[in-house]
């Protein structure tokens, strides 16, 4: 993580004094359960809570540099500040039951933030959708123009697409919410699956159905994965809105606040410097899918490969896409839309894109397909280059008009039934009456 696009509550949960207490949440969970199994005197976990130690990051770190064991300096440094009764602490458990265990709790508790987030990009959504749900504008596919479709259409579909990420993310947190206290290989040779069960539920959290040495790394690769699918559902809202905010477009841009400057050379630029920013940080939540997924094949009951690259993706993912989300948030509430401009390049497109109209009415009135295509394509072309309006040509086709009428021909150039159902759709994404 570096600050930049570090949110501060991000900073605090992965920070080592929060990674600390929750080693000894876990630890003081796990020995509540024991005492309750007469495995541990009655009270040691009350006596080491109620002395409220201070845990010291530093202090670990320093022992750490002899032990080479982080857990073992953990437990050295708690035995520091609440004598003789730690002694008691991390009975017949293993490293892992503690690491794996805090990582859950850590990972359900960013999950939770990023839902929240998700929310505020979700209504920032649906509320500009629609605002815009009746403003008209050309649609493309491969960047070229296609049929009319409204800028709230196009704010709904990304609506419904951070929406299914939002459910990925919750399917996620519940997948990663497991830990596990059984033990150096997962037998419970020391303690039982019942005080595992008081232990994890106390921790909010419920138990690998069969651990190892770890929990499963296919849990953490799917919520990566989960990162990655809202990521990139980010970037691809962002990529179009560089595109609406190209010069030649010129329907929409980010928010250009007083003060703001877009170049050190070019006093008149106005650059989409947000949406660039959210389409390279995609990248970096998306590169953790990788290394996740190739944690999952882990040597037996476990090696360390994958702790490395957890310390790193872990807190990086989940902070890099808590600051796109809180940036998003930003950037649809502040859009500015130009509908004036979509007009303009909707006439651009010459009413070519009442072509299949044509086409389909030419079908109806008993021409092969095959060859109405051919002949709306014939005006369309002529149209395409200037040679006179789509909707003139047509009427001057004696090979059209001998199907289709000149009053035909001009109520199927109808904009508003290209976007009748329009309406409907934004209901279905973003429920109620739009």
């Amino acid at each position: 993580m570096i600050p930049r696009y570090t949110p501060a509550d991000f900073a605090e949960l992965w920070s080592p004094a929060r990674r600390f207490a929750v080693w000894l949440e876990v630890e003081l969970a796990a020995c509540d359960a024991m005492e309750e199994a007469d495995l541990v005197p009655r009270g040691t976990a009350a006596s080491i809570r109620a002395k409220k130690i201070a845990l010291d990051p530093a202090r670990i770190d320093e022992i750490e540099r002899t032990t080479k064991h982080d857990v073992i300096a953990f437990l050295t440094h708690v035995e520091e500040l609440a004598g003789i009764e730690a002694r008691w602490l991390h009975r017949g458990m293993t490293s892992s039951d503690v690491l794996d265990t805090s990582l859950a709790i850590l990972m359900r508790d960013a999950a939770d933030k990023l839902i929240v987030r998700c929310e505020k990009v979700l209504a920032a959504l649906s509320t500009r959708a629609r605002e815009h749900a009746k403003t008209p504008m050309i649609g493309r596919s491969h960047g070229i123009f296609a049929e009319p479709v409204t800028f709230g259409l196009a704010l709904a579909g990304h609506h419904a697409e951070i929406t299914r990420g939002r459910g990925r993310l919750e399917a996620a947190r519940r997948e990663i919410a497991v830990g596990k206290i059984a033990g150096a290989v997962g037998t419970y040779a020391h303690l039982s699956p019942a005080i595992e069960k008081r232990a994890l539920t106390a921790l909010g959290l419920g138990a690998e159905t069969v651990a190892t040495q770890v929990v499963a790394r296919d849990r953490h690769a799917a919520y990566f994965a989960a990162l990655a699918l809202v990521a990139a559902a980010i970037e691809r809202l962002a990529t179009n809105v560089r595109h609406w905010q190209r010069s030649e477009v010129g329907e929409a841009e980010e928010a250009f606040t007083l003060g703001q400057k877009g170049s050190s050379a070019m006093p008149h630029k106005r650059n989409p410097i947000l949406s660039e920013n959210l389409c390279g940080l995609a990248r970096i939540v998306r590169a953790a899918v990788a290394p996740a997924l190739e944690d999952v094949a882990l040597w037996h009951e476990r090696d360390i490969s994958h702790s490395s690259v957890e310390r790193m993706i872990g807190p990086d993912a989940t902070a890099t896409l808590a600051f796109m989300l809180d940036r998003t948030a930003s950037l649809i509430s502040g859009l500015v839309v130009y509908p004036e401009n979509a007009k303009k390049n909707l006439d651009r497109a010459a009413e070519l894109y009442f072509s299949e109209a044509i086409l389909l009415a030419l079908v109806e009135a008993g021409m092969p397909r095959q060859e109405a295509y051919v002949l709306v394509q014939r005006n369309a072309m002529r149209a395409w280059y200037g040679e006179a309006r789509f909707r003139d040509l047509l009427a001057a086709d004696a090979d059209v008009t001998a199907k289709l009428t000149t009053a035909r021909i001009a109520k199927l150039f109808d904009l508003d039934h290209a976007l009748a159902h329009v309406p409907a759709i934004l209901d279905r994404a973003l429920g109620g009456e739009s």
